[in-house]
C-alpha cells in the first residue's frame, strides 16, 4: 500500500487539535498536546493511505457471495468457477463492484471478445455476472443491477452431430480392456454427465435392476438406467478388479493399483485414445450425452422424459442436444403431410 510521510510532529500534532478542539475545553486539548508529544519523541510519524484497492474491496464481496451460495446448496466446484470469473472482471476492469456499471461489463466482454474468446463462453460470462449482482441488489448492497441493461448474447447455433452407429461400432472394436468396452457402452446408455459419471461409487449401483444413483447440479439427486449389454459389462469389469468395497469407484484408472478414481481428465484421454486408434473424429463424454438424448429422441420418447433422464430443468435445454438426420425429418414430414 502507497505510504505518504508527514512533513514533521507539528503537522501530526495540528491534526489531532482539529479533530479535537470543538469536543474538549481547551485545558483538556493541551494536556492531550503536550504528552502526545512526550509519547512520539522515539517515534517516526507517517499517514497511510486508506483508500482500498477496488479489487481487493470486490474480492471481499465475492467471498461473501461464495459463501451464501455454498450456504444455499451450490457446489464447491461451480462456485470456484464463479469466484474465478468475478475476480478476473473487477482486475481488468480495475473497478469495485458498487461502482461497477452496464459500460464495465461491455467493455470486458468487447475486450474478451477481441481475445478470440466464444460468443457462448462470454454467455455464460453474463450469466454469472447477473447473478453476482443480483445477489448484490438483494443484500441491499447496490440500487441496480448493472446487467440488467446488457441484451442478449447471441451465439451460433451449431448442429450437434450424434455418433452414428458405425462410429460407435469402430469404438468398440478400438477397446483393448474390458474397462474402455464397459466405460463406452455405460456413456452411451446412460445419458449421465462426465461430472457424474467419475463420482460413481459401487453402493450406488444395482446391477440386478440395471439402475443407479447420480448427483447432478447442484447435488440434485436422480435415477439413471442401463441395457442388459452394459450390465454383463460393468460386471465382466468389476470382476477383474479386487479388494471392491461399497466406497469403491465404479471406474478407475487402469494403471493406479490402489483403485483411485478416473477423474474427468482420464474419461478424456481414455476417448482420445480410442478416437485415434479408431479413426472418429471428435470423441468426447459430452457427444455421448448428446448421442443417448438423440436416439431416445428418434425412438419416440417423449421430450420431456428424456429431459428429466438428462437431468434438465427446463426443455429448451432439451432441444438443444437432439439432432433428428436427414432420413428421420423425412420420414416425419412425409408422415404428417400424407
Amino acid at each position: 500500500m502507497e505510504r505518504a510521510k508527514y512533513i514533521d510532529k507539528q503537522t501530526f500534532i495540528t491534526d489531532i487539535e482539529t479533530g479535537l478542539k470543538d469536543k474538549i475545553p481547551l485545558t483538556a486539548l493541551e494536556c492531550v498536546r503536550t504528552v502526545v508529544l512526550a509519547t512520539l519523541v522515539n517515534y517516526e510519524i507517517v499517514k497511510t493511505n486508506t483508500t482500498r484497492d477496488p479489487v481487493e474491496a470486490s474480492s471481499d464481496l465475492v467471498q461473501m457471495f461464495v459463501d451464501a451460495k455454498l450456504s444455499e446448496g451450490c457446489t464447491q466446484k461451480s462456485m470456484t468457477r464463479y469466484a474465478y470469473i468475478l475476480n478476473q472482471f473487477f482486475y481488468y476492469e480495475d473497478v469495485a463492484a458498487m461502482e461497477a456499471t452496464s459500460y464495465h461489463i461491455r467493455d470486458y466482454f468487447a475486450k474478451e471478445k477481441k481475445r478470440g474468446i466464444a460468443d457462448s463462453t462470454i454467455r455464460g460470462y453474463k450469466d454469472v455476472l447477473n447473478s453476482f449482482f443480483k445477489w448484490l441488489l438483494n443484500e441491499g448492497i447496490i440500487a441496480k443491477n448493472p446487467c440488467g441493461n446488457i441484451g442478449t448474447i447471441k451465439c451460433e447455433q451449431k448442429v450437434r452431430q450424434p455418433l452414428s452407429s458405425v462410429d460407435i461400432r469402430k469404438l468398440f472394436d478400438a477397446c483393448t480392456v474390458l474397462r474402455d468396452k464397459a466405460m463406452v457402452a455405460f456413456l452411451l446408455n446412460t445419458g449421465c454427465r462426465v461430472s457424474e459419471f467419475t463420482g460413481i461409487k459401487l453402493r450406488d449401483v444395482d446391477l440386478r435392476n440395471r439402475e443407479f444413483v447420480v448427483y447432478g447440479k447442484g447435488r440434485k439427486e436422480r435415477i439413471l438406467f442401463f441395457d442388459q449389454v452394459t450390465a454383463w459389462l460393468l460386471k465382466s469389469y468389476l470382476d477383474t478388479r479386487q479388494n471392491l468395497t461399497d466406497d469403491s469407484y465404479l471406474f478407475v484408472s487402469i494403471k493406479a493399483d490402489n483403485g483411485r478414481r478416473l477423474g474427468e481428465g482420464g474419461v478424456r484421454a481414455a476417448l482420445n485414445r480410442l478416437s485415434e486408434k479408431a479413426n472418429v473424429e471428435n470423441v468426447f463424454p459430452h457427444r455421448f450425452r448428446h448421442t443417448f438424448a438423440t436416439d431416445m429422441i428418434v425412438k419416440d420418447m417423449p421430450i420431456q422424459d428424456v429431459s428429466a433422464l438428462l437431468g434438465h430443468t427446463k426443455i429448451d435445454t432439451t432441444q438443444r442436444y437432439v439432432h433428428l438426420t436427414k432420413e428421420r425429418s423425412k420420414m416425419m414430414y412425409d408422415k404428417y403431410r400424407a
